[in-house]
């Protein structure tokens, strides 16, 4: 069974002959490791299940000077660590208003240049390329957070349109890279606090959730499955994603979800990645104490398919080497 095979299998909710899973390192997060364990092929078990291939667009942008660069949409962002996404320095649209402010073109020439080559070169891989950013993300870079939640009560007249573009923005963009041979289109969307939504469901339903149903559709419309990212307590719409059709939500964090009764609830009708959690797991349990909760994670979430194993977000420095060589073993070592 390739690695396409399987995830293919898993996230149409049928057994595989081990559970998917996504892991992999940074350079330096690598290096550290080789240096741990004097061992440069630690990781040489490791299956690329997903293969992640972006076009570098609409997130970046061009350097300002060594702590600042403009993404696509023109917003300014301030790098408190290098490499990392950041803050925005303020509201480019800084009145409830698009008049004057130029939207970035989808259609660009040129935009999707090597994409076929590097798709090509992951052929036994899932292949996933997405739009981070992708609507109530979007939405508050570029009015502010406040100003955009504010927006969504006190003018919600605008708060529509400004959805509406950037909606007709990705739906192009999903259109051109959905002609080429992906196997699945991601969007990134936090939308979840530590206890519910941060706009409640209320307003999820009036504003996000149609403008992501029609992405969603858009996907299907092109035979690719449909992948969301959004951390955070959104259990309340897991309903409404279920209806809309979505095939994979990440990260389901076992930190404000109960990741077990999550798949016991809807595992029939969506399929889950993630669940090992970066927040507490990682980073403050013992190298046996994260051992077992992945077992069971493979054991019980994994039951029946409808799972791909990996941690909740990027790896952090206050997670210990040996609970990452941990999960290097585990996943490839699956009895």
């Amino acid at each position: 069974m390739t690695p396409k095979e399987r995830v293919a299998r898993a996230v149409s909710h049928q057994e595989t002959d081990y559970v998917p899973y996504s892991l992999g390192f940074g350079p330096e997060l690598r290096r550290r490791l080789v240096a741990f364990t004097g061992d440069d092929g630690f990781d040489r078990d490791l299956v690329r299940h997903f293969a992640y291939v972006g076009i570098g667009y609409p997130e970046t942008g061009e350097r300002v000077d060594d702590s600042h660069y403009t993404d696509a949409f023109g917003v300014i962002w301030e790098e408190a660590v290098p490499g990392e996404l950041g803050v925005v320095r303020e509201p480019i649209l800084k009145e409830p208003s698009l008049r004057g402010y130029q939207f970035p073109r989808a259609d660009l020439p040129g935009l999707f240049d090597g994409f076929a080559e590097r798709i090509a070169a992951h052929g036994d891989s899932y292949v996933s390329w997405g739009i981070g950013f992708s609507l109530y993300e979007r939405a508050w870079s570029l009015r502010g957070i406040e100003g955009f939640l504010m927006d969504m009560v006190e003018r919600p007249a605008f708060a529509h349109e400004l959805l509406d573009r950037i909606c007709e923005f990705n739906l192009a963009l999903i259109d051109r890279a959905c002609q080429f041979p992906i196997d699945n289109v991601r969007f990134g969307d936090d939308w979840g606090a530590q206890h519910g939504l941060i706009m409640g469901p209320k307003l999820w339903r009036e504003f996000i959730g149609p403008r992501f149903a029609r992405m969603v559709e858009r996907v299907h419309s092109h035979g690719k499955t449909c992948f969301l990212h959004t951390d955070g307590d959104i259990q309340a719409v897991i309903p409404d994603l279920i209806e809309m059709g979505l095939d994979i939500l990440n990260p389901v964090q076992p930190d404000v979800m109960d990741i077990y009764q999550v798949k016991k609830e809807y595992g029939r009708d969506i399929a889950f990645h993630g669940g090992v959690s970066v927040q507490h797991l990682l980073p403050d349990s013992t190298a046996d104490q994260v051992r077992a909760e992945v077992r069971r994670l493979i054991r019980e979430v994994g039951a029946g398919g409808g799972f791909i194993i990996s941690p909740t977000h990027s790896l952090g420095n206050d997670i210990p080497l040996e609970n990452l060589l941990v999960l290097v073993e585990e996943f490839t070592h699956q009895s």
